[in-house]
């Protein structure tokens, strides 16, 4: 049924729901895995030397849970590619789906309101009404 899936890693308790979601997905379809994290620049920096700071520690970051996400990954005899690319959240996963012609992607669950118990947030909300395939999203 799914021959390539995309999960959306953010570092978040959420998002490595969803990657274990992913990966069972993924094994039991046999189809190809792959992770992005997206690494935002800094809207109103004061410096170069602010941008190439954040830019440096966000990639330490995504570096590091990229590595967590795909030791999970292999535990679980799935191989995982992760991408790590700059832009904005939003627009950048739902320019690869359309890229790569993924059939599914895979999301963690996240936000609170004080109205409701839980609400989606507002990257995933977008990411389910712009998304060109099928959205998993796990709690």
């Amino acid at each position: 049924m799914y021959k390539k899936i995309l999960h959306g890693m953010d570092g978040s308790e959420g998002a490595f729901k969803a990657l274990k979601q992913a990966v069972d997905i993924a094994r039991l379809y046999g189809a190809e895995l792959h992770s992005v994290s997206v690494q935002e620049v800094p809207h109103y920096a004061g410096t170069i030397g602010e941008v190439m700071e954040e830019e440096a520690s966000s990639k330490a970051y995504f570096n590091e849970i990229g590595a967590g996400a795909r030791e999970m990954a292999q535990k679980a005899g799935v191989d995982l590619h992760v991408h790590v690319i700059v832009g904005h959240e939003v627009k950048t996963i739902i320019e690869m789906t359309k890229k790569f012609k993924f059939d599914l992607l895979v999301l963690g669950f996240m936000g609170r309101s004080a109205l409701y118990d839980r609400v989606m947030g507002s990257t995933c909300q977008s990411l389910v009404r712009l998304a060109p395939c099928s959205v998993l999203v796990v709690k």
